[in-house]
């Protein structure tokens, strides 16, 4: 008998008619069939809401139906799992595979979808040629071999039974709707039932109309199928507005359509820029829509596509307070159990790091407390440990209890028994057995943990099918198995979900999102095995074949016609104007068809934009309770007044307050007691002094709250102290090695030798961090290479002056005994290291020499003008406590070229220091004036501090480049 097809556009009241028909024959104990799971379940609850009570009938999907008549003779076969094919593909690939992409998992992941297209278009192996028939007559012996089926094998078998065997079916009438894309098994099913069973099936469509192009073969197999038992219902306008029933019949129209209403704000347009603002604009509207008194449940948020969207989504409803729920599915690894379950697989099996072990610890399933965690991986983090063995040797020697699981997991001979008994100990340490989790996070959680028991049990039944996964292999399969989010249409939540699961929903008010070009129409993705080529020629030769793809374009402009008809009070339609750094974005093309079926005008009144400058909301629009303060925040240097009233006329003078004061915090120290023991301090070091002189922020921040980096990494500071203890070393221990106080050219090779030697126990002593060996040897040898530069320098200098003292402390306990009283400028005293001095071997003259980590060192004329007060402070320190006169300074770059300037006397340049720059060289009166001027300057520094006259005050008015402490800097870095 002939299939009845009910056609018509959007709400047209197709499925309404097919419900009605479908009651009326419960008698004869009819069956539904609906598109997806979630569907089952709404169309019971309509289904009641017209009668009351179902006795007799069933609903189902196409799955349902193909699996009850392919296992209704007995010769059905167990269907193999995703997670079970997976691996089956893998090993056809192994071993039948060629190629250099054969190697990698994508391939047999591609093959797979292949294989199912395939298989759905009802095409055998030798209908093929090449390297695709190979592996897919290779893949069905394997199945064969088995004694398995896959799901599309399934779904063939049953249309054949259907097809030649007349026990097959009864003649149950069958009801249908929400399919547009029939596949080959789907097609030959339905041929089948409607030869011995009323069939009755609701296609969305209208002739000659482009938003309906990629259902014209669907509709012409239906057509020839039902042999004039067609329906076509005229277009309904009841239950909509006049501006959204005009939009639907409008839309992708072909022929001229009627003038259009005037906008009454049931259409409307959303443009903002940066996928967060424009986000930040739907969430404003939804809270609107929400306060009027439209039920959250009966709004939707449709998107091409749920992985976009799903943390952007997260960020602005979650700020906002906007109840939504996800209607779709997610991987196991991108959900927090997931996550926290592959990273500690991860570590224990494939030798992963520290950062994997402590993803697993700092989560709530490991049952370990936040703080516990934070001491240990700081401990790690300072020490520079990275390497699995390392990181257990460290932590057994903090803690005394072993981490929890690790050694169950590792100690398991059955991995997919640890998988199992890990994910059990996870969501007891997360969630307890006290009580039951009823919290979103809590479900996600628990559903997650179904997953991974369902695949688990599917690996132990490939396992007992003779098969067998490495523990590699269990990870990736972890990684992507699904995982269930929140039910569809969840009371009291907005939902959102891809234009898919919209096409059978209704909804009061609906946002489309997504409407820049390239997002939708979507690009297409061919298969790397088949192209249009190949189907059109395998489908030509095959009656049963239906392997042509609808038109991508078609098909994004069918769910785009009817994702704008699933309103029926309000339709937003959204896209991003502009990108997060403010590039202008093209708009969809079906934005553009959208708005220009009504007045340029009207549309324009009823578009409203948000420009990436708008930082705040306006104050009497803004949608919480936190961006209404952050609005008041922006109105009070505009009118302070008025910012002044609202805060106190709604509490807010505190917030205000602090908002007003973020950036002009007083930075002079008050406390007493502070201030008290600066006033006390007598004793203050160079380096101190040279700090506060580039900005007394610094200072502070440097000497006081003294932050540091937890990672241990080889910075400049540590190259620093390397070099030194290397220098100090080699200089003072050389005339016992060559005999002579300095290096000459007739010792050079063994003072070279002598200097590695140094170093490498320089580094030894100093470099107590896991260093990986190559970050080592590049530190080893960048150091040889610059203090080798340097020694060969100072076998060439004409100076007569040799090294004689090094690392000369003065001011403090550990100083010689001439030297603790430290340099006296007059109420306080300097303390400091003067890396090496250098003095003439006839007279009581010498220089001091500082070491320079870096590639530059300062002239006579920049230690004035930047304030330096290390070599002429050194100098005075050489003077008065070390007996020494100074003929001058200079700083020694041990980096790059190697650069020695400094502050000379011009009348030791002939017989004492020779063979510097002559810029650097100064007369007496300004040599000594220059030495007075870095006095007087530590003086009135020393007087700054002790009034606590801490300023943000950088050198120049700007903060230089390698000033790391601004984030903590008290006001706007300049």
């Amino acid at each position: 008998m002939p299939l009845s097809l009910l056609a018509g556009p959007a709400n047209a009241g197709k499925v309404a008619l097919l419900l009605e028909r479908y009651l009326g024959t419960l008698d004869s104990d009819p069956i539904l069939i609906v598109p997806n799971r979630p569907d089952v379940d709404r169309a019971e609850r309509e289904l009641l809401t017209r009668t009351g009570a179902l006795v007799g009938g069933s609903i189902g999907t196409f799955d349902d139906l193909f699996e009850r008549i392919a296992r209704g003779n007995g010769a059905h076969r167990p269907v193999i799992t995703s997670a079970q094919r997976t691996l089956l593909l893998r090993r056809v690939v192994a071993s039948h595979g060629s190629g250099r992409s054969a190697r990698f998992s994508g391939f047999a992941d591609s093959l797979g979808s292949t294989v199912a297209e395939l298989e759905d278009a009802l095409l055998d192996p030798g209908e093929l040629e090449g390297e695709l028939a190979e592996l897919y007559a290779a893949y069905r012996a394997e199945l064969d071999r088995l004694g398995l089926w896959d799901r599309e094998l399934e779904r063939r078998h049953a249309a054949e039974r259907a097809a030649g065997d007349l026990a097959a079916w009864e003649p149950r009438p069958v009801f249908a709707y929400g399919f547009e894309d029939l596949t080959g098994a789907e097609w030959a099913l339905l041929e089948a039932l409607a030869a011995r069973a009323d069939v009755t099936v609701s296609l969305p469509y209208e002739p000659g109309r482009d938003a309906f192009a990629s259902l014209s073969r669907t509709s012409e197999d239906l057509t020839r199928l039902a042999e004039g038992r067609i329906e076509e219902l005229p277009p309904g306008t009841k239950a909509r507005t006049p501006v959204l029933a005009h939009l639907e019949r409008s839309l992708f129209a072909a022929a001229a359509t009627p003038a259009p209403p005037e906008l009454d704000g049931s259409l409307r347009f959303l443009e903002g820029a940066g996928i967060r603002g424009t986000l930040e604009l739907v969430a404003d509207e939804l809270l609107a829509l929400l306060r009027d008194g439209t039920p959250a449940e009966e709004i939707a948020i449709v998107c091409p596509s749920l992985d976009r969207w799903r943390a952007p989504l997260d960020t602005a409803f979650t700020t906002f307070g906007v109840p939504y729920a996800l209607e779709g599915r997610l991987r196991l690894g991108q959900s927090p159990f997931g996550q926290a379950l592959l990273s500690l697989l991860r570590y224990s099996w494939l030798e992963g790091e520290r950062r994997d072990l402590f993803a697993f610890l700092r989560s709530p399933y490991s049952g370990l407390t936040r703080m516990h965690v934070d001491f240990l991986e700081g401990r790690l983090r300072g020490r520079g440990v990275t390497a699995a063995a390392r990181v257990e040797e460290e932590i057994t020697k903090l803690r005394p209890q072993p981490l929890p699981h690790l050694d169950a997991v590792r100690a398991a001979p059955d991995p997919l028994a640890a998988v199992r008994d890990l994910a059990r100990a996870m969501a007891r340490a997360a969630h307890g057995l006290e009580s039951p989790p009823t919290h979103e996070a809590a479900r996600l959680d628990l559903r997650a943990h179904e997953s991974v028991v369902k695949l688990v049990a599917e690996l132990e039944g490939w396992r007992e099918l003779g098969g067998a996964a490495e523990r590699d292999e269990i990870l990736a399969l972890l990684a992507d198995a699904p995982v269930r989010l929140g039910g569809a249409g969840e009371a009291g939540r907005v939902a959102v979900l891809d234009l898919l699961r919209a096409r059978t929903r209704r909804f009061e008010a609906v946002f489309v999102v997504g409407l820049e070009e390239g997002r939708l129409p979507r690009r297409s993705q061919a298969s790397p095995f088949l192209d249009d080529e190949q189907r059109a020629e395998l489908e030509a030769s095959s009656r049963a074949s239906r392997l042509l793809r609808t038109d991508p374009v078609s098909r994004d402009r069918y769910l785009f016609y009817t994702a704008c008809t699933r309103p029926t009070r309000r339709l937003y339609l959204v896209r991003e104007a502009a990108s997060d750094d403010g590039a202008p974005k093209e708009p969809s093309p079906f934005w553009d068809e959208a708005r220009g079926l009504f007045a340029a005008d009207e549309v324009e009144r009823w578009t409203r934009r948000r420009p990436l400058a708008a930082l705040t909301w306006p104050l009497e629009s803004a949608p919480s309770e936190r961006e209404r303060l952050r609005a008041l925040a922006a109105l009070a240097p505009k009118d302070s007044a008025s910012a002044s009233s609202l805060a106190r006329a709604n509490g807010w003078e505190r917030q205000l307050e602090r908002a007003l004061g973020a950036f002009e915090r007083p930075t002079r120290l008050t406390h007493p007691a502070v201030l008290e023991e600066l006033r006390q301090k007598s004793s203050f070091s160079v380096t101190d002094l040279e700090r506060f002189a580039d900005c007394s922020s610094m200072w502070f921040l440097d000497r006081f709250v003294s932050p540091r980096s937890m990672d241990a990494e080889v910075d400049a500071r540590l190259r620093g102290t390397v070099a030194h203890q290397a220098l100090f070393s080699f200089f003072k221990g050389l005339p016992k090695r060559t005999g002579a106080d300095r290096p000459q050219p007739e010792n050079l090779d063994d003072s070279l030798a002598f200097l590695r030697e140094c170093l490498s126990d320089a580094l030894k002593a100093h470099v107590r961090i896991d260093v990986p060996d190559l970050e080592r040897r590049e530190l080893e040898q960048s150091l040889a290479r610059d203090l080798e530069k340097l020694v060969r320098r100072e076998a060439e200098s004409p100076s007569p002056l040799v090294p004689s003292k090094f690392e000369v402390s003065f001011g403090s306990e550990r100083s010689a005994p001439e030297l603790q009283r430290g340099l006296d400028l007059g109420g306080f005293t300097v303390s400091g290291k003067i890396d090496r001095i250098d003095r003439d071997p006839f007279g009581a003259r010498g220089i001091v020499v500082d070491y320079k980590s870096g590639r530059s060192a300062h002239t006579a004329a920049e230690i004035d003008r930047e304030l330096h007060l290390q070599i002429p402070l050194y100098m005075l320190v050489l003077r008065d406590l070390v007996g020494v006169e100074p003929l001058g300074g200079i700083y020694r770059a041990l980096a790059g070229e190697g650069a020695a300037r400094g502050l000379l006397r011009a009348e030791a340049r002939e017989d004492g220091l020779p063979g510097f720059q002559r810029n650097d060289y100064l007369e007496e009166d300004a040599f000594w004036g220059q030495i007075d001027r870095a006095q007087e300057h530590a003086q009135a520094t020393v007087a700054r501090i002790r009034d606590g006259d801490v300023r943000h005050d950088p050198k120049r008015g700007t903060c230089p480049q390698w000033c790391d402490l601004w984030p903590m800097c008290r006001v706007r870095r300049s």
